[in-house]
């Protein structure tokens, strides 16, 4: 399913609902609009009777690169979560994330780059600092500050364990904050892709250069048990939506109205964070952006994750690569990330789509369940 020579595999339906709270912003509504959106949202979609007083909640934004929203997390995610968790109760929030391995690589001799310089470029740092959460880098952390998982539900396609940062055995809970967005080798990049942002540096050299499973092993880092039995919740601010290339460049579509979603299903959240991506692809982005140079992925991500592998680990990793083909993407259940996390997790849900402040307008809600359903 996500290389060469794997069958595409029937969709799986689970018969279950899952809520998903959304909230239609317009375009260029203030920022502390947005961040009552957040706020509004969340409660929408989580009572927090998971929440103690004082425990403690980690918050993994997505910032590959030091580029702003929309190629990462919107700084008004990480402010209207940490104002929202300190109002229920929450000690310590610790907001974190290691970057891309282009921009920040480290292994056990040697490191290149810091996350902490890209977060605060893109001013996620600040974010954090000025709604009241801690700071903590993996890369800080040191290369040995890493525990081994395997995956919950075997067989599993990484070789070996995946490596976590050690923090997430001193947290409670997870909250997970993504983007919307295109993304040159993986199709999309929105929640389960985001997971990509716990693995130490060995472990992404196995994703990318076992690659004829590499979209299978980025849904099964989310499989991991202490990421199953900690992530609560995944809420999304896509006001802005990268539509082409990525992850950290391309056509940046601001649509009238933007959305906030979020949902305690991982998967129930990616469904209509696909949705949201194919709709602004199809309607806010002009026709002259899809095309083949501009947007790969509808060609050559195999041969490109291949140039990837060997651009940062070098000729002998890139000769040991395999390669993968790509598929349309064109619903929920032609995504193949989508579509192995509904394999693992048994089966789609459908979605009940629960509208918060402004109401969606009926044709986006109409268009977002279609691409939800089969």
């Amino acid at each position: 399913m996500g290389g060469e020579g794997q069958p595409r595999r029937e969709p799986v339906f689970s018969g279950r609902r899952e809520l998903v709270a959304v909230e239609a912003v317009p375009r260029g509504a203030p920022a502390e609009a947005v961040v009552a959106a957040v706020q509004r949202v969340a409660e929408a979609a989580s009572d927090f009777s998971w929440l103690s007083r004082g425990d403690v909640v980690f918050l993994k934004p997505v910032s590959n690169s030091g580029n702003s929203y929309p190629a990462t997390t919107s700084p008004l995610a990480v402010q209207g979560m940490v104002k929202l968790l300190r109002e229920k109760g929450a000690g310590r929030i610790i907001c974190g994330e290691k970057s891309g391995v282009q921009f920040v690589y480290q292994d056990d001799r040697r490191q290149r780059g810091a996350s902490r310089q890209l977060l605060s470029k893109n001013g996620l740092h600040q974010a954090a600092l000025d709604a009241g959460a801690e700071v903590h880098y993996f890369d800080e952390a040191g290369y040995q500050a890493y525990f081994g998982e395997r995956t919950e539900h075997p067989p599993s396609h990484w070789q070996g364990e995946l490596m976590l940062p050690e923090i997430l055995n001193r947290v409670d809970h997870v909250v997970l904050l993504p983007r919307v967005s295109r993304h040159v080798l993986a199709g999309s990049t929105l929640g389960l892709k985001a997971a990509v942002g716990w693995l130490r540096d060995d472990s992404r050299l196995e994703l990318h250069r076992e690659a004829r499973s590499f979209l299978e092993k980025i849904v099964e880092i989310n499989d991991t048990a202490t990421l199953r039995r900690k992530l609560r919740l995944a809420l999304t601010v896509a006001t802005k939506v990268q539509t082409t290339f990525g992850p950290d460049q391309g056509f940046a579509a601001e649509p009238d109205p933007g959305l906030v979603f979020a949902s305690a299903s991982l998967l129930a959240h990616d469904m209509t964070a696909l949705g949201w991506l194919l709709w602004n692809r199809e309607y806010a982005t002009p026709a002259h952006r899809l095309s083949r140079l501009q947007d790969p992925h509808q060609t050559y991500p195999g041969a490109l994750n291949r140039a990837f592998v060997g651009y940062i680990w070098g000729v002998g990793e890139l000769l040991q690569s395999e390669t993968y083909s790509t598929r349309p993407i064109l619903s929920a259940a032609t995504d193949p990330q989508l579509s192995w996390a509904a394999h693992l997790w048994g089966g789609f849900p459908q979605l009940e789509l629960q509208e918060v402040g402004g109401a969606l307008p009926p044709a986006l809600k109409k268009y977002l369940l279609a691409k939800a359903s089969w």
